[in-house]
């Protein structure tokens, strides 16, 4: 049996298949960028590595699988689910 959760795209495990479920409302200018770059609710996505020191994710997301780098703080703005 499978169980979900809900976390931030910065505590995602790698290699694991999440999907976006929104985002915090915290900055209002931080929507826009991220719909922009088409990372919208109900996307799935993968984390694919992870630079050191809190460094930006490398993810691969979208049936076209876009691979894009974000910074922590783009990726603390959103909020994923998680299936274990």
């Amino acid at each position: 049996m499978q169980t979900k959760h809900t976390d931030k795209l910065c505590c995602f495990p790698k290699n694991k298949i999440g999907k976006i479920l929104g985002y915090d409302n915290e900055n209002l200018q931080m929507p826009t960028k991220i719909i922009e770059m088409g990372l919208l609710p109900e996307t799935t996505f993968r984390v694919l590595y992870q630079a050191p020191f809190n460094g930006p994710l490398y993810i691969e997301y979208g049936s076209d699988k876009t691979r894009i780098a974000l910074r922590e703080a783009e990726a603390r703005f959103i909020k994923v689910e998680v299936s274990e």
